[in-house]
């Protein structure tokens, strides 16, 4: 998925948290795309926190009715620096990009794009679909990697049972249990999962204590307790709880109807690096490059074949690159 916003703000790696152990962040809404554009609810990046591990982006959205919106139709735009996991709870998405991939997002399977060095992509909702809900993500690459070439896999997850929860793990594995670990590549230790909960129902979870964790409410309200203590802390749809590292055990409580979180974690990302429209780098000029590179090649045609390609298939023109600010980008942890 790509941001949008046509104003995009310089996001900048903070220092390393000294706050609560549990900080809960609310999501700020943001138009995908026209007048009766689908809206999505992003949590990450926000001003005071920016990364959980190397998660670097969350946007939530739907349940969404497509006959009133539209559904999601994101043009051809770029990447670089980054990967994409998109995880949907319902409909269907089709998936285009210029490695030549076609694929179709549904629930059950996730869908992880690399974008290494360059590349763009295309994502739209399906005729079929009615409904859509799900969440993008986006992972920012450590400096060792970020130049790879792009790639991209799609992979199944199966269910597992963790108390009274069914999870299913996209990306990385559970802390101590490498029995649902999903079968797609990273390069930094994550966790990407679903958790259902039915009514009233627990599950507690294993945390590496070195790890940053995040809990994304899709149905709630959940409450959170921290290393069995009796404090516990109530999260509602659409928040984002935030725990920084120290924690060794994660319970999720659900209340008097079911519950769905979509669980993250990750080593805290000590890189400093700039993060702006669909782009991450590590300065400013990386980044007026690469913006440079997708108007000229792409949107101006001047080089189907460069770092960014072609999105073959897509019925449409690619997405422009907004103005960038008037003042230098500075990179930040």
């Amino acid at each position: 998925m790509s941001n949008l916003e046509r104003d995009p703000v310089e996001l900048l790696l903070p220092a390393a948290s000294a706050g609560p152990v549990v900080q809960v962040l609310a999501p700020r809404d943001v138009p995908l795309g026209g007048p009766r554009a689908m809206n999505v609810r992003r949590t990450l990046p926000q001003r005071g926190r920016t990364t959980i591990g190397a998660w670097c982006f969350a946007d939530h959205y739907g349940p969404d009715d497509v006959a009133m919106t539209g559904g999601m139709v994101v043009p051809p735009h770029p990447h670089t620096g980054l990967q994409t996991v998109s995880w949907l709870f319902q409909g269907e998405i089709e998936h285009r990009d210029s490695t030549g991939s076609h694929a179709l997002v549904r629930p059950g399977a996730v869908n992880l794009m690399t974008a290494g060095r360059g590349i763009s992509h295309s994502e739209v909702s399906t005729p079929s679909t009615t409904m859509l809900h799900g969440v993008q993500l986006w992972v920012v690459l450590p400096d060792a990697t970020r130049h790879i070439g792009p790639f991209f896999e799609h992979a199944e997850v199966a269910p597992i049972a963790v108390g009274d929860a069914t999870v299913r793990v996209f990306v990385g594995a559970l802390a101590g249990d490498e029995l649902g670990a999903a079968d797609v590549t990273v390069f930094t230790p994550l966790l990407g999962a679903q958790v259902d909960l039915p009514a009233g129902g627990r599950a507690e979870f294993a945390l590496d204590p070195s790890w940053e964790h995040g809990v994304l409410v899709d149905v709630g309200p959940v409450t959170i307790e921290i290393d069995g203590t009796d404090a516990a802390t109530r999260v509602e749809w659409s928040e984002l709880a935030y725990l920084e590292t120290g924690p060794r055990s994660l319970t999720l409580v659900a209340g008097d109807s079911p519950a769905r979180v979509v669980l993250l974690g990750g080593e805290p990302f000590g890189e400093e690096l700039v993060m702006w429209w669909n782009f991450i780098g590590r300065d400013h000029d990386e980044i007026v490059d690469y913006r440079r590179q997708w108007q000229a090649d792409v949107i101006a045609r001047d080089n189907p074949d460069g770092r960014f390609g072609t999105v073959e298939g897509y019925d449409g023109s690619a997405l422009p690159a907004p103005e960038l600010p008037t003042v230098r980008l500075k990179p930040r942890r």
